[in-house]
């Protein structure tokens, strides 16, 4: 399919006129993801509508979406995930709108998301959400815990179609006809789709609850059936009136769910279920695809009109007018115009001929795509089959294990069998027992009756002897007291012995029903044992088959291992040759790093005499790093010796610390050589020599490398000598003035630090006593600006006390690290430049601080301005800012605690930029309320004022230009003092000099290589 034809039906299903999708315009973009197999095109489109601004545009999208979702190609879920953030946002934004559209679309945007995040979760479910009872439970992996979770997300996938179901039904004026309007069916045409969707998710429901009824205990699903009752009310309801509307009528057939839910609790209430569907009949078509006439069918109209008339014309007037020899006309005109009416039949029947295979291109792709689908199913059964055969070989096991179970539960039968027979004889004993009873009882009534006859002969012969009638009435209570007992003994038998008769009649009846399970157990056992016999039979086979492949495989293996022990061998002798080869370029590059190594340090000799070093000054404690640096280096080669005496494969240990050891050692001699320039003579001379005798002791320890059998006779002691005399002459040349400073430096870092951390506790106290007063005694545009301002200054104040913190924390792991084994002064005083450092940075914070609290006070008070503020917040910044480069110079770049100063740094710049733009608007809010009104001025009083205001512009920006120059010749000063406070210009010289001796020593090598 074309993408612009694509294109064209999206911008036509997708439009601002309120009336329903057209289904050939939906159809052609589903025909579309087929064809592309994915949704590109479709967003690609969409990304350019604005949904965000129109609710019909967003309703039809959603519509349109739907469809795809629903009966598209799978990769539309796929391609549609990324934009399921947006679909979100937009459903938030449209929830604001309470009426329209705008809460209609945000119930369908969260509809489809809720159905893009259930069939991500459950991929076995297709969009259209057909499937069949097998399928359904494979989707649950036979996991009672997985029917229990797809349970819940089916509640909640069918909640959100009931949600919008209402919602369209409540946003329409029901009184009316509503579903023949086209506004009104632009809201019901979704429905459709809904309807689909409920049938489907309402059957797996209920087939779903039953599967878990027989699983679980009744009261744990109690939630289930109580949300269950809840949905199926809404959906029977939603349903009864959806038939009734005329706009559905001719489009679908909605099913009626039963008057009553299903019975859960019982079991056999499941075969009385009937799975709702939903037919869309094939000759239906929405109202929306009446047939509209193109421009090619009204030519076709015309032209069977022309001929209809033409044929009339030929019955009145004879066909053989036309060819009438005395007519004017001439035999070419009549045949020119029968050729014409020829050409015209031949086009149309060319173009019907071309939409006949239009129609016919589009019913072989969609047969093509279904057969595509077919086979993807089928291949799908296949690999299903195949794995259910796999675990049938693994379960061949457990079926034996489970018939021996079968055997002994039939074993277990027989016996129950046995027992029911004597429950039956006793039962049939208590029968006999109760009909004895029963009989008794008929023969005691009837004895009362007698009895009571008696008393009524008695009663009439009371006349005759009154002795004889208080005879008669003493045996007469003496009767009836005996005939009570008589009964209630009797009736307390019967009642017991209809009890024991009810409950045997329910042993028996329970004994029954086990015993019909435990029979079709057996006979599904005996049939399961058959089936299993035979694939047990298939799987011998396959294994005979298999043994004899494994057989060949045997042979095979033999004759390969011959190969290998053969090539083997080959291997052997080529390796070495190749060792011997690698033993042999090991050698060689010892000898080349150790003449690379002899030639710094003799470029490095030859360069002490130069003149271009006595312009470069050296000090002596970084002639001390130096010699440190060495030793550590010394170190390092004699590990790397023992290394390679042990491995001799490994060389590059030793090849790296020789290098290294010829480069310290020419800084070495060129940092001792610019010491001394600085150094009084004695020294001097006594350093001088010393640095000339260790580039001499190197060099005949780099020549002692030389060969193998003097690697492990190499002597460095000669070397540690000369470096303990320099050491010992540096030392010497320290400045002694220095350390009893130094001492102290460890002390004053503590103390500066803590000041700062006062000044900032000091100033945060002062801005909450700043913004009491200003609350207590400004009111209005006032209040709300100094609120502002001291609000962002105590921000940064915070920010501020968590940088120190850090650096605290920093410093303290720096000279835990850094010191090995002496103290933290001692750390101070060997790194003097770096606690200057410290101490300036934390010494510009408090100063900062304390002037920007002065300025923030001046400026509530209405006497200061805003821009000495916003000076002093970039003032802080700078201040923090040197802190953190001073505290981060000597950490370790993966330190935590540095990666915490940062992160506090990063706060004060945005505290610094909160500062900065309250004060802004404060200002600006301030100056709104001062604007000038010139309603009342003349003309004249106007040119006036702006001459003025032009003669003020030209002074502020002269006044500018000099400020500017002003600020520049500080700025100069203060890094002119800064730097020899802080030592800048050693640090200069020093610097220049390495460049220079680099520079040197690089030409030197090059001279050397020159032929």
């Amino acid at each position: 399919m074309d993408v612009s034809k694509m294109t064209v039906s999206i911008n036509k299903a997708i439009n601002t006129q309120e009336v329903a999708v057209k289904e050939k315009h939906a159809r052609t973009c589903i025909l579309g993801t087929h064809h592309e197999k994915g949704a590109q095109t479709f967003w690609s489109v969409v990304n350019r509508l604005p949904l965000s601004s129109n609710a019909v545009l967003c309703w039809k999208f959603c519509h349109v979406f739907h469809k795809l979702l629903r009966d598209g190609h799978p990769n539309v879920l796929k391609d549609s995930l990324r934009y399921k953030n947006e679909l979100s946002d937009m459903s938030r934004m449209w929830g604001h709108l309470s009426e329209g559209y705008g809460q209609l679309c945000s119930i369908y945007l969260k509809l489809l998301r809720t159905k893009m995040e259930y069939h991500t979760k459950n991929p076995r479910f297709p969009g259209n959400l057909q499937m069949s009872d097998r399928q359904l439970d494979e989707a649950g992996e036979s996991d009672v815990n997985n029917f229990f979770q797809l349970t819940v997300e089916m509640f909640d996938y069918l909640e959100c179609e009931l949600n919008l179901f209402q919602t369209v039904f409540s946003s329409l004026d029901m009184s009316r006809s509503v579903s023949v309007t086209t506004a009104g069916q632009c809201r019901l045409a979704p429905l459709i789709q809904v309807i689909l969707d409920c049938s489907h998710l309402y059957d797996y429901t209920v087939k779903l609850l039953f599967k878990l009824h027989s699983c679980l205990p009744a009261d744990t699903l109690q939630g289930h059936r109580d949300r269950f009752m809840e949905q199926f009310t809404k959906l029977k309801d939603l349903f009864y009136r959806s038939s009734n509307l005329q706009y559905f009528k001719r489009l679908i057939q909605i099913p009626q769910l039963p008057e009553n839910p299903p019975n859960f609790l019982r079991a056999s209430a499941l075969s009385e279920h009937i799975s709702p569907v939903v037919v869309i009949p094939a000759e239906a078509s929405s109202p929306d695809s009446e047939p509209v006439l193109e421009k090619d069918d009204l030519m076709d109209m015309d032209a069977s009109q022309q001929n209809l008339f033409d044929n009339k014309f030929d019955d009145i007037f004879g066909s053989s007018f036309s060819s009438d020899p005395f007519i004017f006309n001439s035999q070419n005109g009549v045949n020119k115009d029968e050729k014409d009416h020829l050409i015209d039949q031949l086009y149309r029947e060319i173009s019907g001929l071309k939409a006949q295979l239009e129609n016919v291109k589009t019913e072989s792709q969609r047969a093509v795509l279904q057969l595509k689908g077919r086979i993807s199913e089928l291949e799908a059964e296949l690999a299903e089959q195949q794995h259910l055969r796999q675990q049938a070989a693994d379960d061949s096991e457990f079926l034996r294990a489970e018939l021996d179970d079968l055997k002994k539960k039939r074993e277990d039968t027989e016996k129950a069998q046995r027992s029911l027979t004597e429950i039956e004889r006793k039962a049939q004993a208590n029968e006999q027992r109760y009909s004895k009873l029963k009989e008794k009882y008929s023969e005691l009534v009837q004895s009362h009756a007698d009895l009571l006859r008696k008393n009524a002969e008695v009663t009439k012969q009371v006349s005759v002897a009154r002795q004889a009638q208080v005879d008669l009435e003493r045996e007469k209570k003496e009767l009836e007291d005996s005939f009570q007992r008589v009964s209630e003994q009797a009736q307390w038998k019967t009642q017991e012995q209809t009890e024991v008769l009810e409950s045997l009649k329910q042993e028996l009846a329970t004994n029954k029903q086990e015993l019909h399970v435990l029979q079709g157990s057996l006979e599904t056992s005996a049939q399961s044992e058959a089936k299993w016999a035979a694939q047990i039979t298939e799987l011998e086979k396959e294994r005979d088959s298999l043994m004899s492949a494994a057989a060949c495989r045997d042979e095979e293996l033999s004759v390969l291992r011959e190969q290998l022990e053969h090539t083997q061998l080959k291997l052997s002798s080529t390796q070495e040759s190749v060792e011997q080869l690698v033993k042999d370029q090991r050698k060689v590059l010892l000898t080349e790093s150790r003449m690379a190594a002899e030639r710094v340090v003799r470029e490095a000799l030859s360069q002490l005499e130069e003149p271009t070093l006595i312009s470069c000054a050296g000090s002596a404690d970084h002639l001390l790093s130096r010699i440190k640096s060495v030793s550590s280096c010394i170190e390092q080669l004699e590990k790397s010796w023992s290394q390679y005496l042990a491995f001799p494969e490994d060389i590059s240990g030793l090849l790296r610390s020789v290098t290294l050891l010829a480069h310290l050692t020419g800084d070495t001699i060129l940092h001792g050589s610019a010491t001394c320039l600085r150094a009084p003579p004695e020294p001097a001379d006594s350093l001088a020599e010393t640095c000339k005798q260790y580039g001499r002791e190197t060099l005949i320890y780099l020549a002692s490398l030389e060969e193998d059998e003097s690697l492990g006779k190499a002597d460095n002691t000669a070397l540690r000598s000369c470096l303990s005399k320099m050491a010992a002459i540096g030392e010497e040349l320290l400045p002694r003035g220095l350390d009893i400073r130094q001492e102290e430096l460890g002390d004053l870092v503590d103390k500066e630090m803590a000041a700062t951390s006062a000044a900032i506790e000091t100033a945060t106290a002062r801005i909450e006593e700043m913004l009491s007063k200003s609350r207590a005694g400004d009111t209005g545009v006032k209040l709300e600006v100094n609120e502002r301002i001291l609000g962002s200054c105590t921000s940064l104040m915070q920010a501020i006390q968590v940088l120190i913190v850090a650096s605290k924390d920093l410093q303290r792991e720096i000279v835990e690290s850094g010191r090995g084994t002496a103290s933290p002064k001692e750390f101070y005083a060997k790194n003097s430049r770096w606690t200057e450092g410290l101490i300036s940075a934390s010494k510009a914070v408090g100063w900062g601080a304390t002037v920007m609290v002065d300025a923030a006070d001046l400026v509530v008070q209405g006497r200061g301005k805003f821009e000495e503020l916003m000076v002093c917040s970039h003032e802080i910044a700078a201040s923090t800012a040197q802190l953190v480069a001073a505290s981060k110079v000597k950490a370790d770049k993966d330190s935590l605690n540095l990666a915490q100063l940062q992160q506090a740094s990063r706060g004060v710049s945005q505290a610094t930029a909160g500062v900065v733009a309250s004060t802004i608007s404060g200002k600006s809010q301030i100056e709104e309320t001062d604007n000038m009104d010139f309603s009342s001025m003349t003309l004249t009083q106007i040119k006036r004022q702006e001459m003025d205001s032009q003669v003020r512009v030209l002074e502020l920006e002269t006044e500018l230009q000099k400020e500017r120059q002003k600020l520049g010749e500080l700025r100069k000063k203060h890094y002119e003092l800064a730097g020899v406070a802080e030592g800048w210009e050693e640090v200069f010289s020093f610097s220049s000099f390495a460049q220079t001796s680099g520079h040197q020593r690089a030409g030197g090598f090059q001279t050397k290589t020159l032929p």
